[in-house]
């Protein structure tokens, strides 16, 4: 139960979604990247292909310890309007497991609930639609779920992340190893 799974959907924000899974992979921590259409190769915001390691139907949920969505334009709405992306965070939430989302995916989770009551960070345009505190910090964590605010914060939502799966430590070693001031 240590597997970190990074929905990709059509139109995803590519720093969002590849500074974590290339950070969380250097910190040795199991990442599969997951195609939420049948397709594996999916198309970032910025016509980046991404060649996914799965799709979403092939996912084993008993091994997922970290759900991430990353965010872009028109990605995040992509995520929202699956079925299957939906019902696997109301699981994943019930089942108190970590959730991340960065950008405009913290709307897919407001949308489903998940943020009442929570402190959260989200794209600034995104602030006012939102149903619960907003933070205008880089990064967020609340109780089980992580938010970022945009790509300009992806290598700080990396780090936050490689911190919650693997170690504090780990996260300082790598954020010296890239130098990331």
């Amino acid at each position: 139960m240590n597997k970190i799974y990074l929905l990709l959907a059509e139109g995803f924000e590519e720093i969002e979604a590849l500074a974590p899974v290339d950070l969380l992979r250097r910190a040795g921590a199991e990442v599969e990247t997951v195609s939420i259409t049948d397709r594996k190769t999916v198309m970032g915001a910025h016509g980046v292909p991404v060649c996914a390691d799965s799709t979403i139907g092939e996912i084993d949920e008993e091994d997922l310890s970290m759900l991430i969505l990353p965010g872009g334009y028109p990605g995040y709405v992509n995520l929202d309007q699956s079925g299957a992306v939906r019902d696997l965070l109301i699981r994943t939430n019930e089942a108190g497991k970590t959730i991340a989302a960065i950008c405009g995916a913290p709307s897919v989770l407001n949308g489903l609930g998940l943020l009442r009551d929570k402190v959260a960070a989200c794209y600034p345009s995104m602030e006012e639609d939102m149903d619960c505190e907003i933070s205008h910090k880089k990064v967020v964590e609340c109780e089980n779920i992580i938010t970022s605010r945009g790509a300009g914060t992806a290598i700080d939502f990396a780090l936050a992340l490689v911190e919650a799966a693997v170690s504090a430590e780990k996260a300082e070693e790598l954020r010296k190893g890239i130098v990331y001031e």
